[in-house]
């Protein structure tokens, strides 16, 4: 259990780490350090696929892609950079309150364990692929969805910052 709420908050520094900071590689470190976090949590509920699949993809091969494309691009001046890190100071500065009163009201809402973890499959059925994932394994599926809506969202908003610096 304990190394559980280590792991949750190594996941939420990370996370806040990566949109708090100004210049883009060390953002793609830290959302890569997040997803190593994310997976660990994915092994720790027994979510083996689901893990291997985070760290391959997105702790490996998109921050790969990320900085092969920050490569390419123009770097910024010093002073748009503090220009930068003062936007995003002012942008963020309510996400660690956030974040904390997340935590205290997580800390006090008690949800069975039987809800997170799924049951060991009983039957050879229960081994197919469709039913392991709609019917075992729904918070894991539910947990991808949000991990890829963050990403969409991340990239929209960076879609975003680019047409309005133009």
């Amino acid at each position: 259990m304990a190394i559980d709420i280590v792991l949750l908050g190594g996941l939420v520094l990370a996370a806040m780490a990566t949109v708090m900071t100004a210049r883009l590689l060390r953002a793609v470190i830290w959302l890569a350090v997040t997803s190593v976090f994310v997976a660990l949590l994915m092994f720790r509920l027994n979510a083996n696929i689901a893990g291997v699949f985070e760290l391959s993809v997105c702790a490996g091969l998109i921050p790969a892609i990320f900085i092969t494309s920050i490569g390419l691009t123009q770097r910024l001046t010093p002073e748009a950079l503090a220009v930068r890190r003062r936007e995003r100071l002012k942008r963020f500065w309510h996400l660690p309150l956030i974040v904390i009163l997340a935590g205290i009201a997580l800390s006090r809402l008690h949800v069975p364990l039987e809800a997170v973890m799924a049951p060991a499959p009983a039957a050879p059925a229960a081994a197919d692929v469709r039913n392991v994932l709609w019917a075992l394994r729904h918070t894991d599926l539910l947990g991808q969805i949000v991990v890829l809506l963050g990403g969409v969202f991340g990239v929209a908003v960076l879609i975003m910052e680019a047409r309005h610096e133009q």
